[in-house]
């Protein structure tokens, strides 16, 4: 089968259609250039070109063969160019993994920055639970997992990216969402929507611990899973929530967020997670990108009735 030197040799003399200009344009003498032509040639099994003392030109099947050798060429010079901005994370793909709530701010901005900085580098997301995020790390289906809490496996790194406090959720016709200083005894006996078990079960864990250490026994109505659909509920009238800082970016007509004291350690957490050897060019740039996105947010949040600041692990 023939070379590429080959297919350059003959592209150069089918331009030229002169041995002496081909050599000079490809660096080497003429005797080297008619040897790779003639091989060219036998390998083919076809004349490409007609000879005389005095000029070279194009046999027809020349002509034919020369719109693709010229397509080859294109394509190994693509080919050669896509592995060099590959292995500077120039192009590619990076996929990010991520829990549902950090999609509601942080995790936008990281990805606008990241194209920003690498405009040919595909990014896919998959929306997962923390213990699926795992699974797909150690499978090496991700590169990035925005997780709840730190994935302490061998194989893996883990960092804080970001704490924020919870606040208290309320439908904006109950007592609390216009009370000036609400506190977590008035949810005593109300109606309360609570995190469920499995997914997110690190909040239920750490709302239902809280309770019991306090002493206050709210009225659980529902269990659910999404932060999104928790606040519909409220939104509904159903009941009050803790959720994370950062949910008060979702707006409900009729849900009002509110600050309320809670002991210290009892706040949200996202963290950051991937593999050690993972060997996407990109994949620095894409932590960088989101890191920065978790600093921006807890500088940015506005103010909710005095409410601090989320604050960086």
């Amino acid at each position: 089968m023939f070379e590429l030197a080959q297919l350059r040799c003959f592209t150069t003399l089918a331009s030229e259609l002169n041995f002496r200009r081909a050599a000079e344009r490809l660096n080497m003498t003429q005797p080297p250039l008619s040897r790779q032509i003639q091989l060219l040639e036998h390998q083919l099994g076809v004349a490409l070109f007609t000879r005389s003392t005095r000029s070279v030109a194009l046999t027809a099947a020349g002509r034919a063969f020369f719109v693709e050798a010229q397509a080859l060429l294109d394509q190994a010079h693509r080919a050669a160019q896509g592995a060099r901005l590959a292995a500077l994370g120039e192009s590619g793909s990076l996929t990010i993994s991520f829990v549902a709530s950090a999609v509601y701010d942080f995790l936008p901005r990281a990805i606008t920055q990241i194209r920003q900085e690498r405009p040919g580098v595909a990014i896919n997301l998959l929306e997962t639970t923390t213990f699926e995020q795992l699974q797909a790390l150690r499978a090496r289906r991700v590169d990035l997992a925005v997780v709840r809490e730190p994935l302490q496996q061998p194989g893996l790194v883990s960092e804080c990216l970001l704490r924020e406090p919870f606040v208290l959720a309320t439908p904006a016709d109950h007592p609390l969402a216009q009370h000036p200083a609400p506190t977590l005894e008035m949810l005593h006996g109300e109606p309360f929507i609570l995190y469920a078990h499995g997914a997110w079960q690190p909040f239920n864990e750490l709302h239902t611990g809280l309770f019991r250490a306090s002493g206050i026994q709210p009225e659980f109505v529902q269990s659910l899973g999404s932060t999104l659909t928790i606040l519909s509920l409220v939104n509904a009238g159903l009941g009050m929530a803790l959720v994370p800082r950062g949910a008060s970016a979702i707006r409900f007509q009729q849900v009002r967020f509110r600050e309320l004291p809670l002991p210290a350690g009892i706040c949200a957490e996202l963290h950051l997670a991937w593999r050690d050897d993972n060997d996407n060019p990109a994949l620095e740039a894409a932590r960088n990108a989101v890191r920065q996105a978790a600093r921006d947010i807890a500088l940015d949040l506005p103010p909710i009735q005095g409410l601090h600041h989320g604050t960086d692990c």
